[in-house]
This record gives C-alpha cells, sequence and structure tokens, in this order.
C-alpha cells in the first residue's frame, strides 16, 4: 500500500509578478516585465527562439541567476511563499522540497560518481520531512520510480548513470525533481535529442506526475508540438518579456502577435507536406534591445507607432493577452503553408546499398540494410536512438570501416577505408555533422572553414577560393562579413548554416545531414530545411537525411527509410510511407510523434 504523503497546504498555485533579471555589472536588463499564474495540477509551456530569456526566467523561479546576472526585481510566490525574498540557506532547504529543477541534458544533474539508488536516498536524506510518517527513504524511492515507469531492480539502483539509456537517465531525473514532493517544476528542454518514443514516454509521466501530485509546472521549450502535447497555457517570450499568453487550445487556434504566428508558419507539421516559412533575421540580443517593440525590424505588421515605446499586454480574447499595437485577426495562422512543390524528375540512382552489415567490436548493429538514393531526391533514414541510423551514414561517408555488404555510388562501388577511396569519390560525399558546435574550427574564421576542403579538393587561386567562400555564403543566406567572424560570434544556426556551407563548397553531388536540425530553433530549421530544398532543386543535389523527427520528413524528402534496431522494417515514397504505414514500428513512431493541435 502507498504510504499517505505528508500534509501540504494548496492554495493557487505559482504567481509570478515583475521579474526582472540584470547583468550583474552594467544593470542591463536580459529579462524584464515577467509575470503569470500557474495552477497546481497544471503545465504551462514557455516558448521562444534561443536567447528570447526562456532559461533565464526558468531558473529565476528557482531563485538562481547564471554567473554575470542577477535577480534585480519581481516575486516569485510558490504557495504564498516568495522564493526571491529567502536568505541563501533558505533556499537551500527549498530547493527539492519547495521548488525543483529537470536539465535539458540529464547526465549534468546526476552525479556520474554515485548509483541511481544512493542519489535518490540521498535527495530525501536532506528533505526527510517529504516522507509519509513512518515510510522508510528506500520505499518512497520505489514509489516515484514506479512513477516514472522504471522498475526498481536492484540492478537499476545500484547503476551509475552511464549505464543507463538517455532516456532512462531523463526518468531518472525526472523522479529526482518529484521525490521530495515540490510545489514547482521546472523541466529546461527535458526531451530534446530523444527520439519520439523515448520523448513520448517522458511527457506522459511529466503529465501525469503533475496531476497526480497536485504541482505547478513550468515546461521550456523551443518544440511547439510538445508543448501543444503537455501544456495547459502557453506563453511566448521575445527578447526577454512575455510577447503572448493564454490557454494552449487558444494560442494554438489563433495567435495574435506576428512573432507567434511566425512560429507556427515554420513548425514542420506531422500531417500535411507543407512549405517552412522561417522568420528572417535574429532576435536583439540582451542589452541591445531597440526602443520600441522588440520584433518591429523582423515584422511584417510594423508600423510607425510601434516603435517609440514598448507595447503593453492588451487583452485579445478571453484569458489571452499579446503585447502588440496591431494584433493579427483570430484566424491568422487558420491558412496551412502551400504545399511543398514536386521534386524535379531525374533517372538513376546516386547511392546504392545492398547487403550491409557494420559491427562495433564483437557486436552487429546494422544488419543486411539495402536501400537507394535516387539521382536529385532526398532519402530520409528514420527511427528511434540507437537504431543505427547514424551508423548508417557513417559507413557511407567512410567514417566508420567495420562492414561488408555492397556500397556504390553512381555504379562504382565503395571501398570500406577511405584512404583506398579516389579524390573524387571523397568529394563528391560531403557530410554535415548534428552538432554545429563541434564541428567547425573553432580557432579560425569561418571563411576559413569553408575554405579549408577548396585547399584540398581544388587548384584555385587565394583570390577564387575568396570568391567560392563568399557565394557559398550567399547560397546559405549568410552575408559577406560572415566570412570574418569566429564561430563563437554565430548561433547555433547560424554555425550549421556554414558547415552546411563548408560541404558545398567543393560542388558534392551526395549530401549526407546527420540530425543536423535536431537542436535548431524552429525558424531557423525551416530557414535551413527550404536553403536544403533550393539547392537540391538548383543543383540536381542528392541527398541522405538522418533524422528522428518525422515531421521534418515531410517537408524535405521524397522517400523515407525506416530502421529499428539496425534493419530496415518498411521503405517508399514519404507519402505511402506516413500516410499508410504497414510495419507495426512505423506505425507506433507515427502514433508517438506529437502533433500542433493541443492534446492537454
Amino acid at each position: 500500500m502507498t504510504a499517505t504523503p505528508p500534509s501540504v497546504t494548496r492554495t493557487s498555485g505559482i504567481v509570478v509578478s515583475g521579474l526582472v533579471v540584470e547583468t550583474a555589472r552594467h544593470h542591463v536588463p536580459v529579462v524584464a516585465d515577467v509575470a503569470f499564474e500557474i495552477r497546481s495540477g497544471t503545465v504551462m509551456g514557455l516558448v521562444g527562439e534561443s536567447g528570447s530569456g526562456k532559461s533565464t526566467v526558468s531558473v529565476a523561479l528557482l531563485g538562481h541567476a547564471r554567473r554575470g546576472l542577477r535577480i534585480a526585481d519581481g516575486e516569485v510566490r510558490v504557495d504564498g511563499q516568495d522564493i526571491l525574498a529567502m536568505t541563501e540557506q533558505e533556499l537551500r532547504r527549498s530547493r527539492g522540497r519547495l521548488v525543483s529543477y529537470v536539465p535539458q541534458d540529464p547526465a549534468s544533474s546526476l552525479n556520474p560518481g554515485l548509483r541511481v539508488g544512493s542519489q535518490l536516498t540521498e535527495a530525501l536524506t536532506i528533505h526527510p520531512d517529504a516522507l509519509a510518517a513512518g515510510q522508510p527513504a528506500l520505499a518512497r524511492v520505489h514509489e516515484v520510480l514506479d512513477e516514472v515507469g522504471l522498475a526498481p531492480t536492484r540492478q537499476l539502483l545500484d547503476s551509475y548513470p552511464h549505464q543507463l539509456s538517455g532516456g532512462q537517465q531523463q526518468r531518472v531525473a525526472i523522479a529526482m525533481a518529484f521525490v521530495c514532493r515540490p510545489r514547482l517544476i521546472v523541466l529546461d528542454e527535458p526531451t530534446t535529442g530523444l527520439d519520439v518514443t523515448t520523448q513520448r514516454r517522458v511527457l506522459d509521466t511529466v503529465r501525469q506526475l503533475t496531476q497526480r501530485h497536485q504541482v505547478a509546472s513550468v515546461y521550456v521549450s523551443h518544440d511547439l508540438a510538445v508543448v501543444a502535447g503537455i501544456a495547459d497555457q502557453t506563453a511566448v517570450m521575445y527578447a526577454g518579456r512575455i510577447i503572448e499568453s493564454g490557454p494552449t487550445a487558444e494560442i494554438f487556434r489563433s495567435a495574435r502577435h506576428p512573432y507567434t504566428a511566425g512560429l507556427f508558419r515554420a513548425a514542420p507539421s506531422a500531417r500535411r507536406t507543407t512549405l517552412l516559412v522561417g522568420i528572417e533575421g535574429r532576435p536583439p540580443r540582451p542589452g541591445r534591445w531597440p526602443q520600441g517593440c522588440g520584433f518591429a525590424s523582423r515584422c511584417p505588421q510594423a508600423q510607425d507607432d510601434c516603435l517609440p515605446a514598448v507595447p503593453s499586454l492588451t487583452s485579445v480574447g478571453p484569458d489571452h493577452v499579446a503585447r502588440c499595437l496591431h494584433p493579427l485577426p483570430s484566424d491568422a495562422i487558420a491558412h496551412a503553408n502551400p504545399p511543398v512543390p514536386p521534386s524535379p524528375g531525374h533517372s538513376g540512382s546516386a547511392l546504392a546499398v545492398s547487403g550491409l552489415v557494420a559491427h562495433y567490436g564483437s557486436t552487429e548493429v546494422l544488419h543486411g540494410v539495402d536501400l537507394t538514393v535516387p539521382a536529385g531526391c532526398c532519402t530520409a533514414v528514420v527511427g528511434e536512438s540507437g537504431s543505427g541510423k547514424t551508423t548508417l551514414a557513417r559507413c557511407i561517408a567512410g567514417l566508420h570501416q567495420v562492414w561488408r555488404g555492397k556500397l556504390s555510388y553512381a555504379g562504382t562501388a565503395l571501398d570500406p577505408l577511405p584512404q583506398r577511396r579516389s579524390e573524387d569519390e571523397r568529394r563528391v560525399l560531403q557530410y554535415v555533422f548534428q552538432n554545429p558546435y563541434a564541428s567547425l574550427n573553432p580557432r579560425t574564421s569561418v571563411g576559413a572553414n569553408i575554405e579549408e576542403p577548396l585547399r584540398y579538393f581544388t587548384a584555385l587561386s587565394a583570390r577564387d577560393r575568396r570568391e567560392r567562400v563568399l557565394r557559398v555564403l550567399d547560397d546559405v543566406a549568410l552575408s559577406a562579413d560572415f566570412a570574418d567572424r569566429m564561430p563563437d560570434q554565430l548561433s547555433g544556426g547560424e554555425r550549421q548554416r556554414v558547415a552546411v556551407g563548408r560541404a558545398l563548397s567543393v560542388d558534392p553531388e551526395l549530401l549526407i545531414c546527420d540530425e543536423i536540425t535536431s537542436a535548431l530553433d524552429v525558424s531557423v530549421q525551416a530557414l535551413l530545411v527550404e536553403q536544403l530544398r533550393r539547392l537540391q532543386h538548383e543543383r540536381g543535389l542528392s541527398m541522405l537525411f538522418i533524422t528522428h523527427n518525422l515531421a521534418v520528413v515531410r517537408s524535405i524528402a521524397q522517400h523515407v527509410v525506416v530502421v529499428s534496431r539496425g534493419s530496415v522494417v518498411e521503405q517508399g515514397p514519404v507519402e505511402h510511407v506516413l500516410d499508410n504505414p504497414q510495419h507495426p514500428y512505423t506505425i507506433q513512431l507515427l502514433a508517438d510523434l506529437p502533433h500542433l493541435e493541443p492534446t492537454a
């Protein structure tokens, strides 16, 4: 029998008012005038592009500010207690018991030197009042592991974090957040990088525990479909301020702020094949906020009266407010983006894979994989984490050499060892890696990064190489002045476009894209996807697009290959596979896929 939890005073939940976070040295605001309420037992989604202030707000709810920042003003009341008025000692006692946090990377919240059971028990040792009368700490640990869908076996309790999968680590992190029965839980992008099946389990867990324990939860994300599936209310941030908020169903049905509507136009649909329309430009950086409406420079609706002063939040519907002098009509996003134009016809196969078997040591990870990439077309490879997608891509590129089978490009067999491939074979197959922060040389400029393969694969003069660099930057929608910037001066989306440009600089015929949109904002993702489609049509470029995002597949690929546990279980034209899946695994993937239509 589950022990009765200790009594907790239940009030309205969370009330945030007048929250201001600024730089500690120059007192420049990073977050300003943030206010909202969250009822106990509900989830609020906090969305916006990178740099909008989402994460700054999320940690401020815990009474914390990142290095170089300070909380300058405001109140964060959790069941009537003001977190921001607490002393440092009181804050330490409240964290874990009154407020709790789940970071994006579970590895950063779990101690690699302690076993899972010890970490969960340690939290209860610090907060013994979280236990019901007479309840042993281990009993509560078993209880919370059951709640997050992990069997509390001795093997699990004795495991170190690195011995668990990413999904298991994230559920342990959620268990740690809930184990002391806090009143507020902040979840900062906890499903980024997870495949859709694992993501669905994590989201269901958060939703159920929030309702069961009557917790107020804040879910920070740039994934609109995820927020639609978990949040009761949604707040949209831009340039450090909330620019629209209201019930999730209302926001997703009739967004009134041009920025919110722009996010929806950029979001791929799991049910419709549409063009993605990104928001051009970049959000203003903290300390460089323009006078007046922060979105005016990117807004097609901007007028002269948007510039003198920051607009106030005004009511645009029941419990629905927007910070806009010229809100959009309620049906502005009701019309779907235009459909993707058909791909130009091409004949022949660029890449053919037959009977590919790959190993890591003695473990076979790919089992007789067969697929083709038609010339001038995009073939997407989808599947959950660990299914073998990236191993397949690395075999094709020559980055993984322990494989057997047949691999040919344009009818010519490719050797497993890259040093045995001809220079032209290495040139025509170019690889774009998942992490844009690790794929560029941080010690050389953007121009030098793009120029490097030109030094190896071409005999161009320095002047011609410079011209090629500038032309490539234009191809990926970056201005010429980016050539002289350093990678650390660029956003993640800009870095990824530079990485694509570097691959395109040597005129490849097949571009291998390995999860290149997984960590990008929805608007940046839309711009990158549409640029790749344009280049595909203009250059006749073939693409192998590795992803776990089936919604993106609809907008860029013509063919899709579904991989599970190292084997191809289904493949064919995108419309056939996604609209009429035949294999149980594909059916389950589509069932787990979040949709933009709210369900919370």
